[in-house]
């Protein structure tokens, strides 16, 4: 088209139509991306996560599972073997392949460590335990050098009873190793 040509007054019409900014309809889109759905299910999908996720913090102790396979051999010197029963009631004991009996005194039935009582609560005798775990390691001095022990609870003892009683056969007051190898067991 020359430069001097002029537009019709039906051509200038159109481009004027054309050239204007047009309302859309409900039903078109602008040109954008309308991510609020998606924005929506991202948010259920991160709430339910959260939701079925139990956060728990954790402290690892060292343990070493029980140990399986081959026909048990008798030993060849006397072995504590001190396995720790936590019931409810406080401690029961075993060493030597015999049940400790109350007080830690010697052989017998029942519980070797009872509960104690102090300020109106009734608490796990940790220093009752610390002290017969001592006592049965000094008893015969062949196993002086034994460092496991087993630890049974039953299903009702809190945590924190469980982590306690670890703590107190690890190491005496005085600063004697007794037990640091803990093996837990699984009560029947």
């Amino acid at each position: 088209m020359p430069d001097n040509e002029k537009l019709s007054a039906a051509q200038r019409s159109k481009v004027r139509r054309l050239s204007m900014a047009r309302e859309l309809a409900p039903d078109e889109e602008g040109g954008e991306l309308n991510i609020i759905p998606f924005l929506d299910i991202v948010t259920n999908v991160l709430m339910f996560v959260l939701a079925t996720i139990s956060v728990t913090f954790t402290t690892m102790i060292d343990t070493q599972p029980p140990r399986s396979g081959g026909p048990m051999r008798q030993p060849t010197k006397p072995t504590l073997s001190l396995n720790i029963i936590v019931i409810d009631k406080g401690f029961i004991v075993s060493a030597f392949g015999q049940r400790i009996g109350e007080g830690c005194q010697g052989p017998g039935s029942g519980v070797a460590v009872g509960m104690k009582t102090g300020d109106g609560q009734t608490d796990y005798d940790y220093s009752g335990l610390t002290a017969c775990a001592k006592r049965l390691k000094n008893q015969v001095p062949e196993a002086a050098d034994e460092t496991s022990a087993t630890i049974t609870a039953n299903a009702s003892i809190p945590y924190q009873a469980i982590i306690g009683t670890c703590d107190a056969i690890r190491k005496a007051d005085d600063g004697q190793v007794l037990f640091p190898e803990i093996t837990f067991g699984v009560p029947k």
